[in-house]
């Protein structure tokens, strides 16, 4: 009988071990949809952004750069949303083949129980005689046999009660997988159709971007003088900055050199103080030897204290021989990557270093820091404390604004005005000026550069991500 018992309740303990694991399972597949999710409303919020400034662009009479960066930047970002999509609908399938497996699991589990609780009724029905019941406990060789028999049926009695409420329980998942799968089932149709939509905008996407691509390269020449003018105002900009740096660097060097001057020769006139003081101090010893023979020895002449040793600096970069530009320089680095954008709402058109023209991909530009756009008249801030060591304004580049931080150096070009000058202490994120007006491309440009002494840094690893 006991091994019976045992038999019946194996299935029982199984499901009771499988059902928690499948709902982990579950749990676990959730979390990744919730991140698809998260995903795909930040890419759309892109896309949303991405719209509004090819709606911007577009209120220029012609064919622009601006709009061309913008249907590209829409195609990027719709083919990463596509392709969010697509992973979804791969989570959905996998879900629906777990639910599946689930739903079979629990029907086979469920026949498993209800044919183990028949056997139980008609077992019970069969001795249904409390006679039977009780001449199978007095029976018992024993009184301790006696007891393990009642025991047994009793543990035999809240058995068939459990397996009654397992059916239950389980009929109850299994209507609740089903109502799952049902939902899975009507989800993917959903995202499918979803992602056909986003496909066919795509494509319509892609065809108005090589439209205005066609109408760009039939005025090639144009670009090419707007390229070689930009060009020539990025080396004057470029040529004021450096010139900026190096007089930055001459004056900490001259006035470094001039605290070191001035520390030397203090300390060679304490040590001829010393060393005089030492002298009168041994000539008035000897004196007194001569007049008082049986005085004792004069005490030793203290030594003079060495002279204290300024401690070096981390390094020999003389735009760090203060505290004060040593603590910048250290502040600045330590928010490499965390620094905020130098404009509330924007987005990178050129990126640092050379790349490939627009249009003229046979061509090459260089930028010396980021271009980025924003709106007409946008409030530009400094994205680190520091001194504004210039402003000033360069044809054909507006105004431009260098701050220091230690040896580092930020510079904000194409300002349409400014709000800070020369010697003025700024704070993280104070505004210092507004963005310059693009006319063809129908919005606001505003540069940053940032400089490490007189060596360029390329400002998108040292500015927060978006």
């Amino acid at each position: 009988m006991i091994m019976l018992y045992l038999k019946k309740l194996i299935p029982f303990l199984l499901i009771i071990w499988l059902v928690p694991a499948a709902l982990q399972a579950q749990n676990n597949n959730q979390l990744s949809r919730e991140d698809l999710e998260r995903r795909k409303r930040e890419l759309q919020k892109e896309i949303d952004e991405a719209n509004q400034a090819l709606k911007e662009t577009k209120r220029s009479t012609r064919e622009s750069l601006g709009q061309l960066r913008a249907l590209r930047n829409k195609i990027y970002l719709r083919t990463r949303l596509i392709n969010n999509i697509n992973e979804e609908i791969t989570f959905i399938n996998r879900d629906i083949n777990t639910a599946y497996r689930d739903v079979k699991t629990l029907q086979k589990d469920l026949d498993t129980l209800k044919a183990q609780y028949a056997q139980l009724v008609v077992y019970a029905y069969k001795n249904r005689s409390a006679y039977d019941m009780l001449n199978f406990v007095f029976s018992a060789q024993s009184f301790n046999d006696a007891i393990r028999r009642y025991q047994y049926l009793k543990q035999y009695r809240d058995y068939r009660r459990r397996q009654a409420d397992n059916i239950v329980e389980t009929q109850e998942l299994l209507n609740k997988k089903i109502a799952h799968l049902q939902g899975q089932k009507e989800k993917r149709a959903q995202t499918l159709e979803s992602e056909q939509e986003q496909r066919k905008t795509l494509e319509e996407d892609k065809k108005e971007k090589d439209e205005v691509l066609s109408k760009l390269k039939g005025r090639e020449k144009e670009l090419l003088a707007d390229i070689n003018k930009r060009k020539k105002d990025a080396q004057q900009v470029q040529s004021a900055i450096r010139a900026v740096i190096r007089r930055e660097i001459e004056e900490a060097r001259r006035k470094a050199e001039a605290e070191e001057l001035a520390r030397r020769k203090a300390a060679e006139e304490r040590r001829r103080r010393e060393e005089a003081a030492r002298k009168a101090a041994a000539a008035a010893a000897a004196a007194n030897n001569t007049a008082t023979v049986a005085a004792p020895p004069p005490a030793e002449t203290p030594k003079p204290a060495p002279v204290e040793e300024t401690p070096a600096p981390r390094s020999s970069n003389v735009l760090e021989a203060t505290p004060e530009a040593l603590a910048l320089s250290e502040g600045f680095e330590n928010n490499r990557g965390k620094l905020p954008w130098p404009v509330t709402n924007g987005n990178i058109i050129g990126h640092f270093g050379r790349q490939h023209h627009a249009v003229m991909e046979r061509i090459n530009v260089e930028n010396d820091g980021i271009i980025i756009a924003t709106s007409k008249g946008a409030a530009v801030r400094a994205i680190f404390e520091g001194e504004v060591r210039r402003v000033m304004v360069i044809p054909g580049s507006g105004y431009v604004v260098m701050i220091r931080h230690g040896q580092y150096f930020t510079n904000y070009v194409r300002l349409q005005t400014v709000t800070v000058k020369t010697g003025d202490k700024v704070r993280t994120s104070q505004m210092i000026g507004t963005a310059s007006t693009n006319d063809i491309e129908n919005q606001g440009e505003v540069e940053l550069q940032i400089y490490k002494g007189t060596a360029k840094q390329n400002p998108e690893y040292w500015i927060m991500k978006r």
